[in-house]
């Protein structure tokens, strides 16, 4: 029985599971990621492979990664400061070599992606994007396939909208961080994102407000997006995305007032998959190869 490891490393966490042929993802775990000197992460990895091979055949490995990636090479081209001495580590490469096994590598934002079009809320959706909002916000396009870019860097949308009178750019005043500096500001350090959530649907009309604030920002980054790609389908991600509906309305509410009229007709949707999306995604190349 044909069965898929996959592994979503974070900045965090390494989170990892089995796909069996039902597509069910069993055994999961993860393991907090540590400090990557003298290549500790890539040594994790190997663990995670080495305890699974121990128990049961594995047919081929998929990895979800934070950083930008080239998947010819399996390889971390670009690394921000969430994992230090990140570029350069050769997943496919080193894997190969060691374990003789199928290795597909991709960026994280994009397995989420591919994750929710195989499994989630873009199911027939042919052009879709996906933007994670989070520590900060990244984002990821498929029209008939992962839309890099010619030099892998399309999508950064996190550095877009920069203002220069306050000299923040859109993740820093989008992001689910940004968020909660709000909360913290206006409600105090004992108060998180998900409370001032809680409050708002109870009808507190000054969480309410604030967070009708944040998602203005959110709203005009979508529409550029909308302007730019003009995808059938935007899916938003990340652990906010966990609010819904009500999330979505005080959105897409927004997302009009910076479109001409009758512009918006992408369809915006919140993840279904959540936390497992980039784990199907990361596997997803696999069970596209043996239709």
């Amino acid at each position: 029985m044909a069965k898929y490891l996959t592994i979503d490393i974070g900045g965090t966490y390494i989170k990892y599971a089995l796909v069996d042929e039902q597509l069910h993802l069993i055994d999961k775990g993860k393991v907090a990621t540590k400090r990557n000197m003298e290549s500790a992460i890539l040594q994790q990895v190997d663990e995670i492979i080495e305890k699974f091979l121990s128990v049961s055949s594995i047919n081929g490995i998929g990895i979800s990664t934070a950083g930008i990636v080239d998947r010819q090479k399996g390889e971390i081209v670009y690394a921000g400061p969430t994992i230090k001495n990140y570029k350069g580590t050769s997943f496919k490469k080193h894997i190969v070599e060691k374990f003789d096994l199928p290795v597909h590598v991709e960026n994280d934002v994009n397995a989420a992606l591919l994750g929710e079009i195989w499994k989630g809320a873009a199911q027939h959706h042919d052009q879709v994007y996906c933007i994670t909002l989070g520590t900060g916000i990244g984002g990821a396009y498929y029209d008939e396939g992962i839309v890099d870019g010619y030099h892998l860097q399309a999508h950064s949308v996190g550095y877009l909208l920069y203002d220069p009178a306050s000299k923040t750019n859109y993740e820093m005043r989008a992001s689910t961080s940004a968020l909660s500096r709000k909360v913290v500001k206006e409600l105090g350090t004992d108060f998180t994102v998900l409370d001032a959530f809680d409050k708002a649907k109870l009808g507190d009309v000054s969480c309410t407000d604030m967070i009708r604030d944040w998602c203005k920002e959110v709203a005009r980054g979508l529409s550029e997006i909308i302007l730019l790609v003009d995808p059938s389908c935007i899916i938003i991600g990340g652990g906010i995305s966990q609010q819904g509906d009500f999330l979505l309305h005080l959105i897409e509410e927004q997302v009009e007032e910076f479109l001409p009229s009758h512009f918006l007709k992408t369809e915006i949707k919140v993840a279904q998959l959540y936390n497992d999306a980039a784990l199907y995604g990361a596997v997803y190349p696999f069970f596209k190869e043996e239709k």
